[in-house]
């Protein structure tokens, strides 16, 4: 079966300004699509902010392997509710690819649980990406570094926690560097950001940008299935206990009672 994945655009962006609607006339997230169809090992489909719970529903969710995650302009219009379910998601094991401006995202600020803040000038500079992890699979088919002509910087210090993996590491033309690839694991759930993709440059059209996107998604996938139950916290009868033991001491709980949370 394919890798079931949803790409999710922000859209705003398309549809207000005549430049980025000429680079991505169908909208980023149809472009970031068409690249992963490109593979037939996954079956991506689109969803905006526009659409009723943003195209997230607990069903479609529920059948989702990878979510892709791109905003920018308006991240405070996401529901608190939909992000919620896309954590729960994450944490049973669906993956998360969070892209360019979604550093902002409630999503990858849930998850990361820090700022997740750094520089930026908007510039058009020349970016270099340094594929540092030549062994993992996110950079397989890929040279030593290449080149995106134009491209908004983005510079340390990123307020995020210490990555799992460090895959890419990029140098922009002022001078600047930048974490552009890392890797992170929320409960079950394989989570990559990936740093390029400002909207006013054709960034994913470059075919090494759409490379990094199908091993991504690849690699995020997790084949053992949902971890379901890495919500629960059930109350452990003493008669199920691994060990005999005899209940003393006063309790704030009933058997079977469920805790505070």
């Amino acid at each position: 079966m394919p890798i079931r994945t949803i790409v999710w655009g922000e859209n705003i962006h398309e549809n207000t300004n005549a430049v980025v609607r000429e680079i991505y006339p169908e909208g980023m997230h149809t472009t970031i699509a068409a690249a992963l169809n490109s593979d037939p090992a996954i079956s991506a489909t689109t969803a905006t902010l526009q659409e009723p719970e943003h195209g997230l529903s607990l069903e479609r969710l529920a059948q989702t392997d990878v979510l892709t995650w791109w905003g920018h302009k308006d991240h405070g219009a996401v529901s608190d509710e939909v992000v919620e379910r896309v954590a729960k998601r994450v944490w049973e094991g669906m993956g998360l690819l969070v892209l360019h401006s979604g550093h902002f995202s409630k999503i990858f600020k849930r998850l990361m649980g820090t700022p997740c803040a750094l520089k930026w000038r908007e510039a058009g500079e020349r970016e270099r990406l340094w594929t540092i992890n030549p062994r993992h699979p996110i950079t397989a088919g890929l040279e030593e570094n290449f080149v995106l002509e134009n491209e908004e910087m983005y510079g340390e210090q990123f307020s995020v926690p210490e990555p799992l993996e460090t895959v890419f590491i990029s140098w922009f033309q002022g001078g600047e560097v930048f974490r552009s690839g890392m890797t992170w694991r929320r409960g079950a759930g394989n989570i990559f950001y990936f740093r390029p993709g400002h909207e006013t440059y054709p960034t994913y059209h470059d075919p090494n940008i759409r490379k990094v996107l199908i091993n991504a998604v690849k690699w995020a996938h997790n084949p053992q299935g949902d971890l379901k139950t890495i919500t629960d916290a059930p109350n452990v009868p003493v008669e199920k206990a691994h060990e005999p033991i005899v209940e003393r001491g006063p309790k704030l709980h009933q058997a079977g009672e469920a805790g505070y949370r």
